[in-house]
């Protein structure tokens, strides 16, 4: 269906199921196109394989029972608005569902389709206002990458996820060569071109699932799989060959350049996020030393 709310309904009892969907096809003023799976699983499996709009659940089913129910849909698919429906007797669950990251609920006997709909739409665009707020305040405006604030944070998940699988994790700091040269020679406008450029370059090398951020300034780092190639020469190269391909798109007066270093976090010991960015930046700085200035005919600056 052309423009469709798609709606997964996670229910048990066929009849509330049933009076649910025959709800959305009533509806006049938009269109709802509604899938219905009676369990955790096959819900679960469907948000795996399909994006949905909303969806609406039910917090008692065959396995899976109570605030349980909803922790693990918004663990497996975070970004989803979620619609609890409880029973008459259970109104404060919902109440407390909405305090755990649900965006409302509904009492499943007095719900008529001018509640559901409104229920639905409030939930879509609540939960959107909150995405757009969230990340306002984890992203860097000029890059669009991770901010300090954000990449820290998102960092710390993927220590927690790598010690649960018990895998590794490669941290890189990145660093945009003399931006100060750049800046006193060209302007800050072209300074803010590199920075720009550089971000681009990174994105381009590492992969989607890795996690990239400017800390600031010219200072970038990267949280990346063990998939990653654990070789410094390697990703410089890379770098390299994704810098030569921008410089023959755009004349600029200096070569962009950028050093990187990289630390290991193993998974049988604990990871400081500060100590494995320092081992990192101390190669990174190796490297840096054994660079010409990008701006010719300047001296070398940090």
């Amino acid at each position: 269906m052309k423009n469709a709310i798609k709606i997964l309904i996670i229910e048990d009892n066929a009849a509330d199921a049933r009076l649910i969907k025959e709800m959305l096809q009533d509806v006049e003023t938009a269109t709802f196109e509604s899938v219905w799976v009676d369990s955790l699983s096959k819900g679960l499996k469907r948000l795996s394989e399909t994006p949905f709009d909303a969806l609406l659940l039910d917090l008692g089913l065959p396995d899976s029972a109570g605030i349980e129910t909803l922790e693990k849909i918004l663990s497996e698919a975070p970004g989803i608005p979620v619609i609890v429906l409880t029973g008459l007797a259970d109104e404060m669950t919902g109440v407390e569902a909405v305090h755990k990251g649900a965006q409302d609920y509904l009492v499943k006997g007095p719900v008529n389709s001018d509640v559901l709909i409104r229920s639905i739409r409030y939930s879509i665009e609540r939960k959107r206002m909150m995405k757009e707020l969230h990340d306002l305040s984890i992203l860097d405006d000029m890059t669009g990458l991770y901010n300090r604030r954000g990449f820290f944070a998102l960092a710390e998940q993927q220590i927690k996820i790598a010690e649960r699988d018990k895998g590794g994790l490669w941290f890189i700091v990145a660093d945009l060569d003399g931006l100060k040269e750049i800046n006193d020679t060209f302007g800050h406008e072209e300074g803010d071109l590199a920075i720009k450029d550089t971000a681009t370059i990174l994105k381009e090398t590492f992969r989607e699932a890795d996690i990239i951020g400017r800390l600031g300034g010219d200072e970038f780092a990267i949280v990346a799989s063990e998939k990653t190639p654990a070789n410094i020469g390697l990703i410089s190269d890379r770098i390299g060959n994704k810098i030569d391909s921008l410089e023959q798109k755009s004349k600029r007066p200096y070569k962009l350049s950028i050093s990187i270093g990289m630390a290991h976090c193993l998974p049988q010991s604990p990871c400081s996020i500060d100590e494995v960015l320092a081992a990192a930046d101390r190669l990174m700085y190796q490297q840096k030393r054994n660079k010409k200035s990008p701006v010719h005919g300047l001296p070398k600056t940090g």
